[in-house]
């Protein structure tokens, strides 16, 4: 497998044969395949060869099968498999027909409330069923669930879930997709199955209103948002989304997991309540907690208003030390020394930058370091950083790449691919693969670099690996019901050896070919051993005398001397004949190949027919 993927009827693992790549995510490229065993479509996943080395990757990765596996629901994308396949690893899943709800998005824009409605409906209850069995899924997005065209949706894509308590998700390793991320998966909290049911109203209001809650260039940028700011309410993007509706959704995108819904069934209970409930239809009451019924927002939200106003009184006299500390600072810049800005010179070359610095008025000094990602002659970093302020005429200290240097690229030689790429990045190269049939060199194992090992090179560069296929294969030619000559003439002209074997065979001439094995037809490497089975004349023996035997003793007889017997039969007169051999043929003393056939003529009696009965007999009666 190449870095880009691998190639259309590639058999994975001796089972798969890929039919066309479907995509890629962060982890793992997507194939359909068809499974050869069972005859059906699947799903496949390989995970990207640079993870595969990476023992936490490939936990996480085997982990997703596990888990997954158990989950047997319609809602929920069904794992059939999981194997190692060309340094890597696979999970072969259900192939679905469809579309992502991300497609759906993007292709017909905000849905209707009912349609949305059940979409997240059977999400939820994919969730539920996940929830139950300890499962939580922790990256719950519209691309993890497919669409049929009948408006069936199923949840896939289990790659991060974890059976119990969070203590996967840390500080510096958060998983997910930022726009749909819980505020506590966010900050790197643990996090439990109200996470989730966050996720889910997230794609909710992406279904009502056909955009994401938070947004921006940066994933770091979105999580601080889910932290911190509150979404614009659905209906003023929607005017078919009704109060009751917004509420269900407001109360899905509580920051705390504690004001959410307790679990998938009170979200479901929600959704069901409000649906079809056009906007606009009058006034409806916000309940108290705990009542069992969900007409309107739970009252604990309305605790968290009055929260808030408590917490706008602090907010001004935060304002107003802040201002005060305005004054402050006007007061102290005003009897400072002048600054101006330190302008970026960070890429530009040396001399450039230094020409810069000194029209700004600030002194530069260039100090030089090796970089394996700038090119030579251009400025990595600064001191000050850019737009820093400086006073003028202060030196400025501009770090310059002198390139990555010179490596010796590795004699690696016969060592598996695997360890040769690491040997070489290690090295500080780039890596690209060739692979080629070689007579000498084993499967999957270098036979050369370019350039050629222990020359320099500079780092950053590509060194090609050559990869052996093992030696190439040929098609075994049938050579059944040849002379024994040619049949081994033409197989040792494609390279393959030949050894002999002998059958005695009464039917076909002495030297031809009966069998061969490896059959006709299949595919094996140059040096591989054919044998054949060549028919040879069989032994003569003497034929026994049978002649007035009967039939079934002459069968014996003629069997056990090594013969195949074929009986005919001959009426006789009299009793005397019937069952007794009248003839053989050939006759017995003569000399005949073993396995040949003896005809014996069997005698037959059969009485004849009264014709003619005593007409002045009386029947006697039956007593």
């Amino acid at each position: 497998m190449s870095v880009h993927g691998i190639a259309r009827d590639t058999v994975v693992d001796e089972r798969y044969k890929v039919v066309n790549r479907i995509g890629s995510g962060g982890m793992a490229d997507v194939y359909c395949a068809e499974d050869l065993q069972l005859g059906r479509r699947v799903a496949l996943k390989l995970l990207y060869r640079r993870f595969a080395e990476d023992a936490e990757f490939v936990e996480r990765f085997r982990r997703e099968a596990s888990s997954a596996a158990g989950l047997q629901h319609p809602n929920v994308v069904a794992v059939y498999d999981r194997g190692e396949f060309d340094d890597t690893y696979y999970i072969a899943m259900e192939f679905l027909e469809g579309r992502s709800l991300k497609q759906v998005v993007r292709q017909d824009g905000a849905l209707d409330p009912d349609r949305a409605i059940d979409l997240v409906l059977q999400i939820l209850k994919a969730a539920r069923f996940a929830h139950r069995r300890g499962i939580v899924h922790r990256d719950i997005k519209p691309h993890n669930v497919i669409v049929d065209d009948e408006g069936r949706a199923k949840v896939t894509d289990f790659g991060i879930a974890r059976a119990g308590a969070s203590d996967m998700t840390e500080t510096g390793s958060i998983m997910g997709t930022a726009q749909y991320l819980s505020p506590e998966q966010a900050q790197g909290h643990p996090v439990d199955a109200r996470s989730d049911l966050y996720s889910i109203g997230v794609v909710l209001y992406e279904l009502l209103t056909g955009r994401v809650p938070f947004d921006a260039e940066s994933a770091v940028t979105i999580a601080l948002k889910q932290v911190s700011e509150e979404p614009v309410p659905p209906s003023q993007l929607s005017p078919q989304v009704s109060p009751q509706l917004e509420d269900v959704v407001t109360r899905a995108l509580q920051k705390d997991p504690a004001y959410r819904f307790a679990d998938a069934d009170e979200f479901i209970r929600a959704l069901e309540q409000v649906r079809g409930v056009p906007p606009g239809t009058g006034e409806y009451t916000r309940v108290a907690p705990h009542t069992g019924t969900y007409p309107g927002l739970p009252a604990a939200v309305a605790d968290l208003e009055a929260a808030d106003r408590r917490n706008l009184r602090w907010l001004w006299i935060l304002l107003v030390l802040l201002a005060l500390a305005a004054i402050a600072v006007g007061a102290y810049l005003l009897l400072v020394p002048e600054k101006v800005a330190v302008p970026d010179v960070v890429g530009r070359r040396s001399a450039t930058a230094a020409q810069i610095l000194q029209n700004r008025g600030f002194e530069p000094k260039i100090e030089n370091v090796r970089s394996d990602s700038v090119p030579e002659d251009r400025v990595t970093t600064q001191r000050p950083q850019p737009r820093q302020q400086a006073e003028e005429g202060a030196t400025v200290t501009i770090i310059v790449s002198s390139g990555p240097g010179d490596g010796t690229i590795p004699f690696v030689r016969g060592s598996p691919r695997a360890q040769a790429e690491r040997r070489l990045e290690a090295a500080g190269f780039r890596v690209d693969v060739r692979r080629d049939f070689n007579e000498d060199v084993p499967s999957n194992r270098v036979i050369e670099t370019s350039p050629s090992a222990r020359s320099r090179l500079e780092r950053g560069r590509t060194v090609t690996l050559v990869v052996s296929r093992g030696p190439r294969k040929v098609e075994v030619v049938d050579v059944v019901g040849k002379d024994r000559d040619e049949a081994e003439r033409l197989l040792e002209a494609r390279g393959l050896q030949v050894t002999f074997s002998e059958r005695e065979d009464a039917e076909e001439e002495p030297g031809t070919v009966l069998q061969m094995s490896p059959a006709a037809g299949a595919s094996v490497t140059r040096g591989t051993t054919v044998t054949l089975t060549i028919a040879k004349e069989p032994e003569q023996i003497e034929v026994p005398d049978v002649l007035g035997e009967e039939a079934a003793d002459a069968a014996r007889l003629v069997e056990a001397a090594g013969f195949r017997v074929r009986r005919r039969e001959q009426t006789v007169d009299t009793p005397e004949g019937d069952g007794v051999v009248l003839e053989q043929n050939p006759p017995s003393g003569e000399m005949r190949d073993e396995g040949s056939r003896v005809i014996l003529t069997i005698g037959r009696f059969e009485p004849p027919e009264n014709l003619d009965p005593d007409p002045g007999a009386t029947p006697t009666p039956t007593p």
